[in-house]
């Protein structure tokens, strides 16, 4: 699975595809994702009118996240689908009818190349970045479906969130949220809070609503599927090491609940 913008007006053929896949053919029964997992922005929309530093905060991506979803893709013999571009370009985790899909300001920043966009600049980013990663995702899950028809997969989406906001410190080391079916994720939630030495949030630091998410209520909730989203917080997630022992973690959280599935 691959897509290239090379017929946009706005995006280079020589952009890279608008996701990547890891692991295609992987045999564990979840499916990763990573909606935030690139702070890239096409070199023709000149980083938004943003420092380097702006994009390598939180508001572009969601630092470390990555990292984690690779580690999680190999121990677990998971398949994983990432982004490819900053959420500041698309956010591939929000309704393009939100006002958060395209935002003209994130915590409290503004993003000049975002500012009074037309319909047609927006349905570009829409129809180049959006759409394609969405729609890997649903092959991704049609494929394991037609194959395990009795065993249909189960659902989760690595995200990273920042430890302060809003001057406001978040306590929670890594927190697992879900929508209506919550089975998974109370799953998760118990074999990370048994690990002892970790604040543990449950529907923190986000819930999952429609108005805000896509991923989940899309690929998970209309087709049945136990799923969860895992937030990390992102200073656990500055090393290397860090970044190991998280994977580690959730790794061993989901062995141990893996059988129930």
């Amino acid at each position: 699975m691959n897509h290239n913008p090379s017929t946009s007006a706005f995006f280079s053929a020589t952009e890279p595809a608008a996701f990547e896949v890891v692991n295609e053919q992987g045999k564990s029964n979840v499916v990763l994702v990573c909606d935030h997992a690139s702070n890239r922005v096409p070199a023709c929309l000149n980083k938004l009118g943003l420092s380097d530093s702006h994009l390598a905060d939180h508001i572009g991506w969601d630092p470390g996240a990555a990292a984690v979803a690779r580690l999680l893709a190999k121990n677990l013999d998971a398949p994983l689908i990432l982004s490819s571009y900053s959420r500041l370009v698309i956010d591939c985790n929000r309704p393009i009818a939100s006002s958060e899909s395209i935002p003209e300001q994130s915590a409290g920043i503004m993003i000049p190349g975002n500012q009074n966009l037309s319909a047609y600049e927006r349905d570009d980013r829409i129809q180049n970045l959006f759409i394609p990663y969405h729609a890997a995702i649903d092959a991704l899950l049609d494929t394991r479906l037609l194959s395990n028809p009795q065993h249909p997969a189960l659902f989760l989406s690595i995200h990273s969130f920042t430890p302060f906001l809003f001057n406001q410190q978040r306590p929670w080391h890594i927190g697992v949220s879900h929508k209506n079916d919550d089975r998974f994720a109370k799953n998760l939630y118990s074999a990370l809070a048994q690990q002892g030495d970790i604040i543990v949030g449950f529907n923190e630091p986000y819930p999952i609503e429609d108005a805000f998410d896509f991923s989940i209520p899309t690929h998970g909730e209309t087709r049945g599927l136990s799923s969860a989203m895992i937030e990390i917080r992102q200073d656990g997630l500055t090393t290397q090491t860090g970044i190991a022992r998280w994977a580690e973690r959730i790794t061993q959280a989901y062995r141990t609940i893996e059988v129930e599935y």
